[in-house]
């Protein structure tokens, strides 16, 4: 493992010559749900505990041609759940984006989403990814950005939907595209970064996005606030490398509320990475990127000497690459769990082998661990 290692970046890196496309941002729809698109978990989970909280985290799961991946990815976090003792069962699935490959098609849904989680035991919440937002411009029947995914995930009440077919998965409820889901021991924001290649927000969401922000600083709660977005920030891969407007955006953020997030969490590169960013106030904050969820295709981190990349730039600065991997795909777990020393927060990161050995599957690798201490 260590020789894979040796000549990467361990800085995230911005390629150099990117065009701009920001003209591929797509109109928003409208909200489902009532200002300030709050969602509490209670609603759907009554009996959840205060003292310790587990779901998943996956990103970039739709795969058009090659689904193999995406079944076990699938396949193993439903085993997951099924031989955890029941304290230690998620109680979600948080998804990061790109459900649906290549433009969010209602027909695709059943295929890439409902037919593969169809055991999955638990609600599936989500992000947008540009994969879901983008429209496909040789499209039978016309049809807007998103709407596949409001019906799937922004519904007025949870219902069967005829996309899911022979499943019995219900359509979700998450009152907005942006949205805060409140649990026990977490606030989780999501926010949507649309169809363009680096990502792209606007006024209005940023606004309510500071304001979430501000509003979690003063509430006095001691939860931990979790900040998801599509569009990586950090990426140290040499097919997007790292987001300078979400860095840009994400950053502005928190400057006006005066409140940083204690992790953030991210898919659109098909890898998985752990950065970890340390801020003037001696605050170290983790961004995650889980995006090798199923689609076949996985991103490669740079190599120190590979041309075309740059990690000189001040706004990577204090940002280190501990821990990646970029030749197998993965899903997250995240535990919750109040501690003598405060609310601890453990993730954990699976691989799926991608051989068989004697005609046996080999067993799901538990690839990296880290904790976060939060005391507010």
């Amino acid at each position: 493992m260590m020789k894979r290692q040796d000549n990467k970046r361990n800085k995230p890196v911005f390629k150099n010559n990117v065009p701009n496309d920001q003209f591929k941002f797509l109109p928003l729809p409208a909200p489902t749900g009532k200002y300030p698109y709050h969602l509490s978990l209670a609603a759907l989970q009554p009996d959840n505990s205060t003292e310790k909280m587990v779901f998943h985290m996956v990103g970039d799961t739709g795969s058009a041609k090659q689904p193999e991946f995406q079944g076990l990815v699938a396949a193993e976090m439903i085993s997951h759940f099924n031989t955890r003792a029941p304290e230690d069962q998620p109680l979600f699935l948080y998804h990061l984006g790109d459900v649906v490959y290549h433009f969010g098609e209602a027909e695709e849904y059943y295929r890439q989403f409902f037919e593969p989680y169809k055991n999955y035991p638990r609600p599936i919440f989500a992000i947008a990814g540009n994969h879901d937002s983008d429209v496909n411009p040789h499209a039978r029947v016309t049809y807007k950005s998103l709407d596949a995914f409001v019906h799937v995930f922004c519904d007025t009440e949870s219902r069967p939907t005829k996309l899911s077919q022979n499943t019995s998965r219900k359509t979700m409820v998450q009152p907005n595209i942006y949205w805060t889901l409140e649990t026990p021991l977490a606030t989780i924001i999501g926010l949507y970064s649309n169809v363009p290649k680096f990502g792209a927000v606007h006024q209005e969401q940023k606004d309510w996005f500071i304001n979430e922000l501000k509003s979690f600083g003063t509430s006095g709660e001691n939860k931990a606030l979790i900040v998801c977005i599509h569009h990586a920030p950090f990426s140290a891969d040499t097919n997007h490398g790292a987001s300078r407007p979400m860095i840009e955006f994400l950053e502005d953020s928190y400057k006006q509320a005066n409140v940083r997030p204690d992790i953030i969490f991210s898919g659109h590169v098909h890898n998985y990475q752990r950065f970890s960013k340390t801020y003037p106030n001696g605050k170290t904050i983790p961004y995650i990127v889980a995006g090798a969820g199923g689609y076949a295709t996985l991103f490669p981190i740079a190599a120190i000497d590979e041309p075309g990349f740059t990690d000189a730039d001040p706004l990577l600065e204090n940002v280190h690459l501990d821990k990646f991997c970029d030749f197998k795909h993965g899903f997250l777990k995240i535990s919750l769990e109040k501690a003598a020393e405060g609310l601890m927060l453990t993730g954990e990161y699976f691989t799926i082998p991608h051989t068989i050995k004697n005609g046996e599957k080999i067993p799901v690798k538990l690839y990296d661990r880290f904790t976060l201490n939060i005391n507010k």
